[in-house]
């Protein structure tokens, strides 16, 4: 059958990754074929960082939560001697990553609570807003990658829903999701802090508390999918081995299945890593994805470009 959207996957080069994609979308949408699945099945599930925008040399979330620590730093003199505060202060990246989960969980908690939620939506918005990459000198969000754009408008002009599976931050990301992905706040699952209702003088708000309510990353992800979609879905896209468990879910499942990973290989147009990226180590699916029968999208030879600028 012919697929609807077009140009279809225009910002990927003819192989094989492009044929699996395709190949994949047209058996499942076409009534006559055996692999057909029905529109309230066509459920499809991305990672955020490193899937669908870059993620290099920090998450994106990662330059908030230290431009906001930062910001605060004068209401926190004490911060000046205090691990992990003062390796934000002191610009040591390195020392900030040594400190490990329980370091960058103290950062998020110390600039993401205390406050109510849509407080919260307005501090990333001015900030998504301004902030600029450094490598590129653009805006976060015009690093997305086009390919992956040219993939949700493949998958949305043919009746999947798309959902945002991530480790960041679910009210970060909501804050530009649509805009960015034509993904809206509901269709976003990601890590979440404890937030509390109350009532203050009459008006009742939300509060987020300093307390880590789940970690969507690695075995998390399948968890997170099932609690909040009830469905399993057909297609998942990632680019770790935070991603392996959330593919390997996916992909176990009867029928027809889709699992992409997408290979950060071009050094000279984004960034290359792979097995010794730290908190994006690519091993496990390199390694295994294949024999799984999952695509590698190498973003050197699959993607003719890889940002819409």
């Amino acid at each position: 059958m012919a697929l609807s959207g077009n140009p279809v996957l225009a910002s990927w080069r003819d192989g094989a990754a492009k044929v699996a994609i395709l190949d994949f979308v047209a058996r499942v949408t076409d009534a006559g074929h055996a692999d057909y699945v029905p529109p309230a099945d066509r459920i499809a599930v991305f990672d955020n960082d490193g899937t669908l925008w870059a993620e290099q040399p920090l998450p994106v979330q990662a330059f908030f939560v230290l431009d906001r620590i930062r910001a605060l730093a004068p209401q926190h003199p004490e911060w000046r001697d205090e691990q992990p505060f003062k390796a934000v202060l002191d610009g040591d990246t390195a020392g900030i990553m040594a400190l490990g989960m329980d370091g960058l969980v103290a950062l998020v908690m110390a600039t993401h609570a205390g406050m109510t939620t849509e407080a919260f939506a307005d501090l990333v918005g001015d900030w998504i807003a301004t902030a600029r990459h450094a490598r590129f000198d653009r805006p976060y969000t015009d690093l997305v990658y086009q390919p992956m754009l040219d993939v949700l408008a493949l998958l949305r002009a043919n009746d999947f829903k798309s959902f945002i599976i991530s480790g960041g931050g679910v009210e970060f990301m909501r804050s530009f999701s649509e805009a960015a992905y034509g993904i809206p706040a509901e269709q976003v699952i990601g890590s979440s802090i404890v937030t509390n209702y109350i009532v203050e003088d009459g008006t009742p708000m939300l509060v987020r508390a300093a307390e880590l309510h789940h970690y969507n990353d690695k075995e998390g992800k399948p968890v997170a999918i099932n609690r909040h979609i009830g469905r399993r879905p057909i297609a998942a896209f990632g680019n770790s081995d935070g991603d392996f468990a959330m593919l390997e879910w996916v992909t176990s499942g009867p029928g027809a299945r889709l699992g992409v990973l997408v290979h950060h290989d071009d050094a000279a147009r984004e960034y290359a890593y792979d097995r010794d990226a730290g908190l994006a180590r690519l091993v496990r699916g390199l390694d295994e994805g294949p024999a799984r029968g999952w695509t590698i999208a190498s973003i050197a030879k699959d993607w003719a470009r890889v940002f819409p600028f």
